[in-house]
């Protein structure tokens, strides 16, 4: 078992002939195939459901609400990852090497930080959305405004891109530690990204705990509210008289099922890239000892958080499922399709 363990994986060079190369791991064809095979499907799954979900919000008009525009973003996020990110982080993680560049690498890092941190910023935009539909729903249509989401959205890029590009370009992530990354980390042929102490808390905290910790609070509150009006609702229904009142426990009813919805986005985030932010938070304080291996593996699993979207909408939307239909059979050619009702 030992000796077929060592013959499928090799430790080689990037660069045969170029001095402080970085180490290939060689591995055998069918491990190769296989790794290509699941990343080739996660990327396509991502890539098309994504795609889906900007196409259904873009051409329906029924489902050009405030809520939906904040999950178009969100969507169009993930699709870019999916087409911009993931294909380069799959050569990478298999291969151990970067053929591309250091220019490029440095590209695609930023690009692979700023969309990861547009997902969290667009979903803790969703979680204030669901809070005032569900807490404050008399003032939700004042408040929360197309010009309201635009601004959210604005927002929601604009820091991560400064949190991806003004990071990894500037170089802010060596400050304290670039003597040490040069000596012994660096080597030709890799694309290794390693954060000072400093810069790892500022950065976890403005990507991934503090806007957790937002919506975490602020999803519990939606929680106790919409229990509390579930109650409160089966004592109406049971003198409900007016078909006026019906369609106001329907609509509140509806509001509870997409904040639900959209929590359980939040929740299937928040599992995802916990295990790499805590990593990443530690690594720095290990003498940045982790294992490649592990931060691939973890990187990974938060990369498939943006498969899960469109799967979390079609399992959960009834609208999602009809659109999809509607694409899927090229019923969208038609004539007014884009008034099609989906509820």
């Amino acid at each position: 078992m030992n000796t077929s363990l060592e013959n499928t994986e090799m430790m080689e060079h990037c660069y045969e002939f170029v001095d402080g190369s970085c180490f290939k791991t060689t591995r055998s064809n069918g491990l190769r195939v296989s790794l290509y095979a699941l990343g080739a499907v996660a990327i396509l799954v991502t890539m098309f459901g994504n795609m889906l979900v900007i196409i259904s919000i873009s051409h329906f008009k029924q489902l050009h609400t405030p809520t939906n525009y904040l999950v178009l973003s969100l969507a169009i996020a993930d699709f870019l990852l999916g087409c911009m990110v993931m294909p380069y982080s799959l050569m990478r993680s298999i291969e151990n090497c970067w053929y591309l560049g250091e220019l490029f690498c440095k590209l695609q890092a930023s690009f692979d930080f700023m969309l990861c941190a547009a997902s969290i910023f667009h979903l803790c935009f969703i979680s204030v959305d669901r809070y005032y539909a569900v807490c404050d729903p008399l003032k939700y249509k004042t408040r929360i405004t197309v010009h309201t989401v635009l601004i959210m959205i604005v927002i929601s890029w604009s820091l991560s891109a400064f949190v991806g590009f003004g990071m990894i370009c500037l170089e802010l992530n060596l400050i304290e530690i670039r003597d040490f990354y040069y000596h012994n980390i660096f080597c030709y042929g890799g694309c290794i990204l390693v954060m000072g102490k400093l810069c790892t808390v500022i950065y976890s905290i403005i990507s991934f705990y503090f806007p957790g910790f937002i919506m975490l609070c602020i999803y519990t509150k939606i929680y106790l509210v919409a229990t509390k009006q579930a109650r409160a609702i089966n004592d109406i229904t049971r003198q409900m008289q007016t078909i006026k009142e019906s369609k106001n426990i329907a609509s509140q009813t509806s509001e509870r099922k997409a904040a639900k919805t959209l929590g359980i986005v939040m929740g299937v985030f928040l599992i995802c890239w916990s295990p790499y932010f805590t990593c990443n938070f530690i690594d720095p304080f290990i003498g940045h000892s982790t294992p490649p291996i592990m931060f691939d593996a973890f990187f990974w699993f938060g990369y498939l958080n943006s498969a899960f979207n469109p799967v979390i909408y079609g399992f959960f939307y009834s609208w999602f499922r009809k659109a999809l239909k509607i694409i899927l059979t090229f019923k969208i050619f038609t004539s007014d399709s884009s008034r099609i009702n989906l509820f």
